[in-house]
This record gives structure tokens, sequence and C-alpha cells, in this order.
């Protein structure tokens, strides 16, 4: 399982071939884990991953485990 390289910034495009866009705007956006590709955080596979670039963000109950990544500009909330 190869896991998603956070060093200094995230950069989806890397990950396409493996990840679904559902849904986008200008500062965030949601993607679904097609590939099994691995958390930064735990290393587990996870089902889908949050990109914000806003400075502030709030979520809703994900429904179970969940890790939080930081990069330079961004950040990741991954669902197990």
């Amino acid at each position: 399982m190869q896991p998603l390289d956070v060093e200094g910034s995230f950069d989806v495009h890397e990950y396409r071939h493996g990840l679904k866009l559902m849904s986008q705007d200008r500062a965030t956006m949601h993607l679904e884990n097609r590939n099994d590709f691995a958390c930064p955080a735990c290393g587990d596979a996870f089902d889908d991953l949050f990109v914000s670039e806003k400075r502030e963000n709030t979520f809703g109950n994900p429904g179970g485990p969940f890790c939080v990544v930081r990069t330079d500009d961004q950040v990741l909330l991954l669902t197990h």
C-alpha cells in the first residue's frame, strides 16, 4: 500500500489514478480512495480524503475513526 506523500505539500495530481473526485470548490476537495492508498498519519488504508487550503474548517461527524495531517499550506482529513 503506497502512502500519500505529504512532505512540504500534498499534490493531488500525483494520486489522480487512485482517487476519485467527489466535490471541489476554490479551497477544498473531497476525494474517495479507490486504490487503497495508505494514510500518512497512521499507515492504514483510508476511505475518504478532504483537502482544504482554508485556515479554518468545520467538520461534522465523520461516522468513524479519522486522522488529520497538516502540510505547509493544507489540512488533510482522512476517514477510515
